[in-house]
């Protein structure tokens, strides 16, 4: 596949204060790309490395085989957390505007957002700006797009609608490197790249990131007090549906529960990504 984006080994330094600590990342055609990691990761520095908003302190980034540049720019599509529109003026003159900039100005404004074109953006829902940016971001067919939590506070339809359009794109050929807090989505994506401290703490497929990675799986009648109890002891519990799934030994589990008197069944069982993420994310904090 070709390799559309790619940082080599960067460090970005403010001051004293390093966000991103020697990250090695590509993104490839027809491939999507998901980059986890909790705020302050380093996240988006790394997308402002490869647009070629910052210089890197150390290490290599290219676009398109080449420094980012105004001429690669052109060739990606971006949608930052902010969105990138402007709230003053309507759906049809942000898309005008985004037209005449990527020299695509014959074309009309899509259907998907034909029936807001005069209304002004600020005053659209969430999800409806989302979509506009997303229809201007798709506007010049762009060979690479880079989404900065595209689907922050929208609804599961529109989540939905989104993502078939990003895995519509990259079946297309089109690379996407998209940055998210959802795990659902996530497991979307063809490769997880994973970052804690500002650096890549896992990557791969989303099988290779949670590989033998295993949870206890509480089932009891009393599963609240069992919440109460391990939640006391400092673990890390999740609810699904009555059973309680907790990353810990099983043996140090039952120890608890029988101290209070509690019984069930207890079980190991393969973590999911989410756990995984925790897990991995944790462990990459602490060093």
């Amino acid at each position: 596949m070709t390799v559309l984006a790619e940082t080599r080994d960067v460090t970005m330094r403010f001051g004293e204060f390093t966000a991103v600590d020697c990250v090695s990342i590509a993104v490839s055609a027809g491939e999507v790309v998901g980059l986890l990691g909790a705020n302050g990761a380093g996240k988006t520095t790394v997308i402002r490395l490869l647009l070629g908003l910052v210089r890197p302190s150390h290490g290599r980034v290219s676009l398109f085989g080449a420094a980012p540049s105004m001429s690669t720019r052109r060739r990606l599509g971006y949608v930052p957390q902010t969105l990138g529109l402007y709230d003053d003026l309507t759906v049809e003159e942000n898309w005008t505007f985004t037209a005449s900039a990527f020299g695509t100005a014959h074309l009309a404004v899509p259907p998907s957002i034909g029936t807001t074109r005069n209304q002004l953006v600020g005053t659209l829902p969430l999800g409806v700006q989302r979509r506009v940016a997303f229809a201007v971001a798709f506007s010049h067919e762009p060979e690479l797009l880079v989404l900065d939590e595209p689907t922050s506070g929208v609804g599961p339809l529109n989540r939905a609608r989104l993502w078939q359009d990003i895995r519509g794109s990259a079946e297309h050929g089109t690379g996407v490197l998209v940055t998210t807090h959802n795990m659902e989505e996530a497991e979307q994506c063809d490769r997880l790249v994973v970052m804690a401290g500002g650096r890549v703490v896992a990557q791969g497929t989303v099988a290779a990131v949670i590989g033998d990675r295993q949870v206890v799986e509480v089932s009891c009648k009393g599963w609240q007090q069992a919440f109460s109890i391990l939640d006391a002891e400092g673990l890390v519990v999740q609810v699904h549906g009555d059973a309680l799934r907790v990353p810990a030994s099983r043996e140090d589990v039952e120890r608890l529960l029988e101290r209070h008197g509690l019984r069930g069944d207890v079980r190991t069982v393969p973590a999911n990504l989410e756990e995984a993420f925790v897990s991995i994310v944790s462990a990459g904090a602490a060093r």
